[in-house]
């Protein structure tokens, strides 16, 4: 009776629809946590290590130990972003100076040594020298037009951080909740992974938290290098704000926007004040703080993961182009996994009804 109930078209496309459409509604629902979850998941994977060293410290209290990672995922947010915010009220009468200084400031010549510079420079001297050339009246009124756009942008970026700021605390949310229940969630999903695809599921889903964990480990030290060599540039060579803009570097390295800004707009303040050899200094110091960043990061995920060194960068890059910055750690997770399947299925000797036996390919002495 059940074989014949299990092979009625009609109750298997019903039931097969029903779950479908549970499927989609639930995720539907959950579809504005999801973010927040997935960097959750994210960043509890990558700090376990830590939260249990943290945990035998506090003399194994999970509880302690949740607290403090907690409030170390807050002052991470808090504390940058009120340095900013003091540093920029402290100093907003200097910035003030200095944006009206600078719009009625005169261009300075460019350097002698840009236009022997092969293929683009004879280009850039002159567009430099034209630009020097133009009165400073002129180009604040050339300005004027895009003043309202700034302002309608900046507008939009101090709306977009409440969004952020609800979007971290969910993120804090759920890592808290996630800390807590780790092991549970881990067996969780080791159990899930395994009744998909056996022992070989289990090992993907481990072989995912060790790619999220080494990319995090290689996303924060490259992080951290290309912070201390942006600051020991901007410090000698004399920027105003090196503290705060060296924060800015690691922060933007983080989220994988890069160093490239903040080097480019010291550069651009260091020729401005009329210092040009410590502005071609500090540009060929940034080139290479800046070009670092594709070489360290990918030697050090492969470190952790067992990936090809070009998988591992088409994976980190091919992530970021498709989902973002949590692309990041999503790409080389999933390549892992799917390299390592491919690999295994590979590497698999054939079973005695495979494809190998003789009996299954005609020979001249079986057509005979």
């Amino acid at each position: 009776m059940d074989t014949l109930a299990s092979r009625d078209p009609v109750r298997v496309t019903l039931a097969v629809s029903f779950v479908a459409g549970l499927s989609l509604t639930s995720f539907w629902v959950l579809q504005p946590f999801l973010p927040a979850a997935l960097w959750a998941v994210t960043i509890v994977i990558a700090t376990w290590p830590l939260m249990l060293r943290v945990e035998s410290m506090l003399w194994g209290r999970r509880g302690l130990a949740v607290a403090v990672m907690t409030l170390l995922m807050l002052l991470g947010f808090i504390v940058p972003l009120t340095l900013a915010l003091l540093t920029i009220v402290n100093h907003a009468h200097d910035i003030v100076d200095w944006l009206q200084s600078l719009a009625t400031s005169a261009v300075p010549s460019p350097p002698h040594w840009l236009a022997h510079v092969p293929i683009v420079g004879p280009h850039l001297a002159a567009k430099w020298s034209d630009a020097a050339a133009v009165p400073p009246a002129e180009v604040a009124a050339r300005l004027a037009p895009y003043t309202r756009p700034a302002i309608g942008w900046v507008v939009r970026m101090v709306g977009s951080l409440g969004l952020l700021m609800v979007q971290f605390l969910l993120v804090v949310l759920f890592a808290a909740i996630l800390y807590a229940s780790g092991e549970t969630a881990a067996g969780a999903a080791r159990r899930f992974a395994r009744r998909l695809a056996g022992a070989r599921g289990e090992h993907s889903a481990r072989l995912a938290a060790q790619a999220i964990r080494s990319v995090a480990l290689g996303i924060v030290v490259t992080a951290l290098i290309q912070a201390g060599l942006a600051a020991a540039g901007l410090f000698v060579v004399g920027v105003p704000f090196a503290g705060m803009l060296t924060a800015l570097v690691f922060l933007l390295c983080v989220s994988q926007i890069g160093a490239g800004p903040v080097l480019a707009l010291a550069v651009f303040w260091t020729y401005w004040s009329g210092a040009g050899g410590w502005g071609t200094a500090l540009l060929i110091w940034s080139l290479f703080v800046i070009s670092i960043d594709n070489v360290v990061r990918p030697i050090l995920i492969r470190k952790g993961a067992d990936l090809p060194l070009l998988l591992v960068f088409v994976s980190v890059a091919g992530g970021l182009l498709a989902f973002g910055v949590v692309g990041i750690f999503v790409g080389p997770a999933v390549l892992a996994v799917a390299y390592s399947l491919l690999a295994d299925w590979i590497n698999t000797p054939e079973s005695g009804d495979g494809l190998g036996r003789r009996s299954d390919f005609p020979v001249a002495a079986d057509l005979r």
